[in-house]
């Protein structure tokens, strides 16, 4: 018999029993892998991107769908909070571009190691299982069954279990049946944080090429509205776009994805006429020379051949020749590089899930089920989400804490 039982031992979860423990409850974690945070030791490309140094008002921006639920864990756990507790733990941490904030070892297993010995320390106990199912008994406590048939009680518990993606990881859905047996709803869960698939083969011709300062719209096609703009790092896949800003770019992906376009401004710090002044410039160096063989200064060699070929100017034009009306749709292509998206990258691959357990029947201030008393929930089982910046795993954080604080 347990005070609470965490089912998932992520980020969440290792948050959560590290509060309740804290508070002199008797914890129990139950993790079906061989061990806990297995996907905290890949977020950030092994580094960890513990969070964003934000105010909330910032970490909310950021929160893509239902930011609103998350107004009260944030002021609970801040990304403030999340770097004083680290710092705390031993763990020394690093602001970069951006605000992301990572150890400055740029090890993720530094967090993950913080988290479990910090669990251990306050008297968190482990067990290693997966859990086939949890049920409330004479509307008292909870028992806890796992597949190799063993019972654990609990007055509370709290389901951590993560979404579908990156199932290596142990995010396999488990939470959702959980849930939905006690008669909560799940927002269908959908990649989010995802490379994107584009229409043709110019990305294919393009791949590996990475770019520094491009600036991204995320365009619905429909009402040509633009629903996210952001400029940072991108990259070209042998199927499309990956990459920091395209990652965000996905999580506001809320219709099918091939009603949506990007368009690329590859040179954002230039407007229209100062980017003209800088290509008369260039030519003027390279007169008597083919148009293929004059955009070596302005733009990467690997996507030389597709501006070309869209500014629709003959590669083998002289420079000389070209005019002004040439010259203004060559600037318009690199000021405007569309690409239609026909898709999304597996939901394997995607860094976190949108979707989930409903918010409408979670309480926002405790995450107790407000179906079933002494039920909680925490982190990526929720149906909250947000872009990349460490703004997931401080929802992670900030979900963990109030429901282990509740609970």
């Amino acid at each position: 018999m347990y005070d609470v039982i965490v089912v998932g031992g992520g980020a969440a979860g290792l948050m959560a029993a590290a509060t309740a423990a804290l508070y002199g409850k008797n914890t129990l974690i139950i993790e079906k892998n061989d061990e806990v945070g297995r996907k905290i030791l890949i977020t950030g490309k092994g580094r960890c991107n513990v969070t964003n140094n934000c105010d909330n008002e910032t970490l909310l921006k950021n929160i893509v769908h239902n930011s609103k639920f998350m107004y009260s864990a944030l002021n609970n756990f801040s990304s403030a909070d999340t770097i004083s507790y680290f710092e705390n733990l031993g763990v020394e941490l690093k602001t970069e571009r951006g605000n992301r904030v990572f150890p400055v070892s740029d090890k993720a297993s530094d967090i993950r190691d913080s988290l479990l010995e910090n669990c251990k320390n306050l008297g968190v106990k482990f067990i290693k299982a997966a859990v086939a199912q949890i049920t409330l008994q004479n509307n008292s406590f909870f028992e806890v069954k796992t597949k190799n048939d063993k019972l654990f009680e609990s007055s509370s518990v709290i389901i951590a279990t993560g979404g579908i993606t990156y199932k290596k990881t142990g995010s396999s859905g488990d939470g959702y049946v959980f849930a939905k047996k006690f008669g909560h709803n799940i927002v269908s869960p959908k990649a989010s944080l995802v490379a994107l698939k584009t229409e043709g083969d110019e990305c294919s011709k393009m791949q590996g090429l990475s770019l520094r300062n491009t600036k991204i719209k995320l365009i619905d096609k429909q009402n040509g509205k633009v629903v996210y703009e952001d400029m940072g790092e991108m990259l070209f896949t042998h199927f499309g776009v990956s990459g920091p800003i395209v990652l965000s770019a996905s999580a506001y992906i809320d219709k099918e994805p091939n009603l949506y376009k990007i368009s690329l401004d590859l040179k954002p710090a230039l407007s229209e006429s100062q980017l003209d002044s800088r290509i008369r410039r260039d030519f003027e160096g390279v007169l008597n020379k083919d148009f293929s063989n004059s955009l070596g200064a302005l733009l990467p060699k690997t996507l030389i051949p597709i501006i070309i070929n869209r500014s629709e100017i003959s590669p083998d034009l002289k420079v000389n020749q070209i005019t002004k009306e040439q010259r203004k749709s060559l600037i318009s292509v690199i000021k405007e590089l569309d690409f239609n998206i026909i898709g999304t990258a597996s939901l394997d691959t995607a860094i976190i899930t949108r979707g989930g357990v409903s918010t409408k029947e979670i309480n926002p201030k405790t995450m107790e089920s407000k179906l079933v008393k002494g039920l909680y929930f925490a982190g990526e089982v929720i149906d909250v989400d947000a872009c990349t910046g460490g703004f997931n795993l401080q929802i992670a954080f900030s979900t963990g804490y109030t429901a282990g604080l509740n609970a």
